[in-house]
């Protein structure tokens, strides 16, 4: 007897062909007078059916880039290279731009043009380390309406106020719009 593992419209990676592709339709196999199929293939579009262990789920993006419970972004510093650093001496570190590194490896995330950067360094380099804590600061908003939650009436109403707050920012976040 088997159970389907895949659902259909879940995104596939398919071994023999090396490639990714959402499931179209679920196959199952029937045998007569038995309640479950006794295998179940996938049709993924690729001109054959597919068993189970031909296709890996993908694992959810979420959880990947985490480090105790909330995203690893750091920022790191790249050279300047449209101005030498005896140009940028009133910038914090001359020479040098911050990048706030948003995945494992150190190339990816968010940059600033130079021209603006060259504008007001301090406030980028304030942009950067609040954009570089961002996941650690919505975890603590979080973890504030959790709390406000479990607490019910206990609270100060300054503190239920934070708590609504948080709870609202926590949902521009997660809006699509």
């Amino acid at each position: 007897m088997a159970k389907a593992q895949f659902h259909k419209s879940q995104r596939v990676y398919v071994k023999p062909v090396g490639t990714w592709a959402l499931v179209e339709r679920v196959v199952p196999h029937w045998a007569k007078g038995l309640d479950e199929p006794i295998r179940v293939y996938y049709d993924v579009g690729l001109g054959r059916e597919f068993a189970a262990e031909e296709l890996q789920a993908e694992e959810p993006n979420a959880d990947k880039h985490k480090v105790n419970g909330h995203e690893n972004w750091r920022v790191i510093r790249a050279r300047n290279k449209w101005q030498p650093a005896e140009d940028c001496a009133r910038h914090p570190v001359p020479g040098t731009y911050p990048i706030v590194v948003t995945g494992e490896a150190e190339w990816g995330g968010w940059r600033v043009p130079g021209a603006e950067y060259d504008l007001d360094p301090n406030r980028i380099e304030y942009q950067a380390r609040l954009i570089a804590n961002a996941p650690k600061l919505a975890a603590f908003a979080s973890n504030l309406v959790e709390w406000a939650r479990k607490s019910g009436e206990d609270m100060p109403n300054e503190l239920v106020q934070l708590a609504h707050d948080a709870q609202d920012i926590l949902a521009q976040l997660d809006s699509d719009g």
